[in-house]
This record gives structure tokens, C-alpha cells and sequence, in this order.
């Protein structure tokens, strides 16, 4: 599968660590930065990520940042992306069951590492239910 994934400074630990765990399970990821720790402006990564899922060059994108709000904000203001946030596994499951995510943006401040991994193994391998959510899914955009 090949993947998207960026964010800001507080998610950029978090960031290389899943990118490892993705890789070694046989996943593209195309990291879309920040590449260190520094004071950066998350939309300045997120923004192209978006652009690079919502023109299909990526199946999913994965936005990290402290509290998740700010990437997933951003990831949203493109008319083709449906970013949920996510900190826990069974919101992973079900905005990819019911809401057809295609970005998952997680709170690196407010849970471990085993969880954010936990949320995108939920979020990449759930399917999307169709049916009476596709007509929601639907009326999404504007």
C-alpha cells in the first residue's frame, strides 16, 4: 500500500517510528515532513500531503501533530480528503467504516506510541461499509 504521512514537530518522533513500522510490514510511505524536531508550521507538510491523496498518488495519509486538531484541520480544507482524528483504535475503524477517511490524524501528545501504531493498523486494514454511508459520505462536500 503506499501511504502519505507528515505533520509538524510535537508528531515527528512518533512520525519515524510508524514510518518503520510501516516499511517493515511491506508498506510505500512517502514522508511528507517535517524531518526534525524544530518549530515548524504543520500546514506547510500537510497541505501537499493532501494534495498527493486527494489526486491519488496515495491510498491514505497520515497527519501527526501534538493534539491532532491542527492537521486535521488542514487536511480537511481540501474538497477530496476526509481526515478523522483519531485516539483510539475504534474511532480508526469506524471513520473508515462509516465517514470513508482517507486521512487519519493523530494526537502524538496524548497517547503512546503503541497507540498511534494501534490506530493506523485499524485505519489502513478497515474497509469502507458503503451503503446507507455512502449517501452521507456524499453530501460532504460543498
Amino acid at each position: 500500500m503506499k501511504l502519505a504521512i507528515g505533520g509538524d514537530h510535537a508528531g515527528f518522533e512518533y512520525k519515524a517510528e510508524i514510518i518503520k513500522h510501516l516499511e517493515a510490514n511491506g508498506h510505500e510511505v512517502k514522508d511528507f515532513g517535517p524531518f526534525s524536531t524544530a518549530s515548524c508550521d504543520y500546514p506547510d507538510y500537510v497541505h501537499p500531503l493532501a494534495e498527493a491523496v486527494e489526486n491519488g498518488e496515495y491510498e491514505f495519509g497520515i497527519t501527526i501533530c501534538g493534539s491532532g486538531i491542527g492537521v486535521s484541520i488542514v487536511a480537511n480544507k481540501h474538497k477530496g480528503i476526509r481526515a478523522g482524528l483519531c485516539w483510539e483504535p475504534v474511532l480508526a475503524q469506524l471513520t473508515r467504516q462509516h465517514n470513508n477517511s482517507n486521512v487519519v490524524s493523530i494526537p502524538a501528545r496524548f497517547i503512546s506510541l503503541v497507540r498511534a501504531i494501534e490506530i493506523v493498523d485499524t485505519f489502513i486494514s478497515t474497509e469502507f461499509e458503503g451503503g446507507r454511508h455512502q449517501n452521507r459520505v456524499d453530501k460532504i462536500p460543498v
